[in-house]
């Protein structure tokens, strides 16, 4: 089912989340729920703040063409991270079509549960790195536009306000 993803400025993107404590058949649900959202939409990433629910959950898949990978991570956690850094043009669904240069570390190591409740770790770079570092970072209330310099991030959220206005005619 198509969940709603909220536009920033909103209060719920800028909370830490929980961690989920198990893996109930609900969790699951909303976990595919939210990958049919984010291919939706469409987008490589989506955590659950984004739909308003405050767990550590995010989906992703940075796949463009080809077979997809449908990526889905409960309390993930960057257990590494290289020194190297790679700038990459980042947008959100949370703030649409808003587009700023973001550098981050060029590759981590990632550990989360899965669906079936086991332990994973990963390396990920490229675009899968960036997207699992933004997705983590909304988990922690964290947007993009805060690496940005003051002026460029307050003259996204005007726009992102704008097109909030907008929507709720």
């Amino acid at each position: 089912m198509l969940k709603t993803i909220l536009i920033h400025p909103d209060p719920r993107l800028k909370k830490k989340c929980d961690a989920v404590a198990d893996l109930s058949d609900e969790l699951r649900t909303l976990a595919a729920d939210m990958l049919e959202t984010m291919y939706e939409a469409p987008g490589v990433g989506l955590a659950a703040p984004q739909i308003g629910v405050l767990s550590r959950l995010i989906v992703m898949d940075c796949v463009k063409e080809g077979t997809p990978e449908p990526t889905v991570m409960f309390n993930p956690e960057v257990l590494s991270s290289s020194d190297e850094t790679n700038v990459y043009e980042e947008g959100c669904l949370s703030i649409p079509d808003q587009f700023a240069e973001v550098t981050r570390p060029k590759e981590v190591r990632v550990g989360w549960i899965d669906m079936d409740g086991n332990p994973q770790e990963k390396d990920f770079d490229g675009l899968w790195s960036t997207c699992v570092q933004h997705e983590i970072d909304h988990l922690n209330g964290k947007l993009f536009i805060d690496y940005l310099g003051p002026m460029k991030r307050q003259m996204i959220t005007r726009k992102s306000l704008k097109l909030k206005r907008e929507l709720a005619r």
